[in-house]
């Protein structure tokens, strides 16, 4: 095979560059639209789960209460981005951390952003659950927390523990990391429910 043989052989076979720089142009423009939807798709991923694992926590709570025959609650430090399970210890006469804490994704935070209503048949007013209690009954700033009675219920804080006032339906916790909201919310019943909505001041709950 002589020299022109090869290179009419290679030039055959081969690409052009004209053909090379389409490729690459098709590549860089796929990338261009698939590396923010993946981006979207891993953030909602990850608030989806924080939210799911709050949800968890304030249902382990009520079981907790029910089964010991106490008070339990969810307490939630806003701004630390974090919460876990207590349970009131009668003899101890304290609260009693169980297992470990958890928290946040580094992009979620406890927020309803620019929210301005609540999820149907829930608050009157949008807003986080009120303020955690020491065992002298004093609010504790910074905090959030989900009270529950003997029965799983619950209830509004009523001083010092053990004292407890009457059920509510007030009861709500919310996390955004800034394109989407969620909020957990309680019946007076006991029933917990977990709602999805964007970031706007007219919001559209979708339960979960």
């Amino acid at each position: 095979m002589n020299r022109s043989d090869s290179i009419a052989l290679f030039g055959a076979t081969g690409m052009s560059l004209l053909e090379l720089i389409v490729v690459v142009g098709i590549i860089a423009v796929i990338s261009a639209i698939a590396v923010p939807m993946t981006k979207n798709s891993l953030g909602d991923f990850t608030l989806s789960g924080d939210a799911r694992s709050l949800t968890n926590a304030v249902s382990l709570a009520k079981l907790r209460a029910a089964s010991d025959f106490s008070q339990a609650r969810v307490f939630v430090d806003l701004a630390g981005k974090s919460y876990h399970v207590e349970t009131w210890n009668k003899t101890g006469a304290a609260w009693v951390t169980e297992g470990g804490t958890t928290t946040l994704a580094s992009t979620d935070s406890f927020s309803f952003g620019v929210v301005g209503t609540a999820p149907p048949n829930s608050q009157a007013v949008i807003g986080q659950a009120s303020a955690c209690v020491t065992n002298l009954g004093a609010a504790i700033g910074g905090t959030a927390c989900v009270l529950f009675n003997s029965r799983g219920i619950p209830v509004d804080p009523a001083g010092a523990p053990p004292a407890v006032g009457a059920p509510t339906g007030n009861y709500a916790l919310y996390l955004t990391d800034g394109t989407a909201v969620y909020g957990v919310t309680l019946w007076a019943t006991g029933l917990i429910k977990l709602w999805r909505t964007n970031p706007t001041a007219t919001p559209s709950w979708v339960l979960q």
